[in-house]
């Protein structure tokens, strides 16, 4: 186990590689191609059951997240995990009341056409139903002994954590959606988190409905070369 420090205390030390995961050519292959359409089984769902989920697996999947790499290592963010009904309930009513003025026309005619084909709207009952929501915030900058401090990379850095999670949720059985009311302020006062860190993103987690449902559209993904290219 590895010592935290502050950045003053740290200075350049170099360790032997802690964990070695090497495979030969063919393992590598059959290993990522399995990992591949593994998660090619993943969805965004907003169809959720009140199933519970326990606090053990969310906070391992949390874990995974926080392993992600950051700018200069400083790991610029904090997770919230709610499962209290009536904290959820808040957050529902405070996020459905940004999305009707989104919805209203806030949004824009290009923006709100762009998600017709997804089937969403102003309703958010994935908020409460949901057994847990997971609120990430990212540190725009970080504060010690009262004194602010850059962070680098930032939204890079959260991005990264956040491709973690939600592919440890997936990995755990467990299904998610990235919601993201505009704007999202009052998750700052409901989270009871400090002015340095942005919320980002609302992640709903539990099981599926057994009715659950996607948009036909969320299939379609772009083939490989429209998103690859190799010289």
């Amino acid at each position: 186990m590895f010592e935290r420090k502050t950045e003053e205390s740290v200075t350049y030390e170099p360790v032997p590689l802690p964990d070695r995961v090497q495979l030969s050519p063919d393992a590598s292959l059959e290993s990522v191609r399995a990992f591949r359409d593994h998660m090619r089984r993943r969805h965004s769902v907003r169809d959720f059951s009140d199933a519970p989920v326990s606090r053990a697996v969310i906070e391992a999947c949390i874990e995974t997240a926080g392993s992600a790499p950051s700018g200069a290592n400083q790991q610029p963010w904090h997770f919230v995990a709610i499962g209290d009904p009536a904290m959820k309930a808040r957050i529902r009513e405070a996020a459905e009341e940004e999305e009707r003025a989104f919805y209203a026309g806030g949004g824009g005619d290009a923006w709100l056409a762009a998600l017709e084909p997804v089937g969403t709207g102003p309703e958010k009952p994935h908020l409460t139903i949901a057994p847990w929501l997971i609120v990430v915030f990212a540190q725009r900058y970080g504060v010690r002994d009262g004194e602010r401090h850059k962070h680098y990379y930032v939204p890079e850095s959260v991005g990264i954590a956040c491709g973690l999670l939600i592919a440890a949720i997936h990995h755990a059985g467990l299904v998610t959606l990235t919601h993201t009311p505009n704007p999202m302020k009052f998750l700052n006062e409901l989270c009871e988190r400090p002015e340095n860190e942005k919320p980002v993103m609302i992640l709903p987690v539990g099981l599926p409905a057994d009715e659950a449902h996607v948009p036909a559209i969320a299939k379609v993904k772009k083939p490989l070369d429209e998103i690859l290219s190799v010289f």
